[in-house]
């Protein structure tokens, strides 16, 4: 079954206002603390997401690039890691959203995108 809208997963590097800023604007965003997942590694973080089919979005570029590679070469797959450069929150949440509103989950399954 094709999913239409991605669910965010923050990792605890992220901003939690930014969930709360896809949530407001009626998108689905759990962040590591909602999830009670704090001080998780990046692979323990990104495993999570792909249990509960989100979509993880990090700070953390060099690690997820790294697990993105090491996902594909297993031939594991991944409902998408968006690597955001550090900026104000409002610009991560209008590219975010921009990823969102043209990729479907289904699309998002093993990409790797920054914003």
């Amino acid at each position: 079954m094709s999913r239409l809208f991605a669910e965010v997963y923050l990792d605890e590097d992220v901003d939690v206002a930014i969930a709360y800023i896809l949530r407001a604007r009626g998108f689905g965003a759990v962040t590591a603390r909602d999830a009670g997942r704090l001080s998780g590694t990046d692979p323990e973080q990104l495993a999570y997401a792909v249990e509960q089919q989100t979509t993880l979005l990090s700070h953390n570029r060099a690690d997820y690039e790294a697990l993105h590679r090491q996902y594909l070469e297993e031939g594991r797959s991944h409902w998408g890691i968006i690597i955001a450069v550090q900026r104000r929150r409002y610009e991560i949440v209008v590219k975010l959203i921009d990823i969102i509103d043209r990729l479907t989950a289904d699309e998002l399954r093993d990409q790797l995108l920054y914003i």
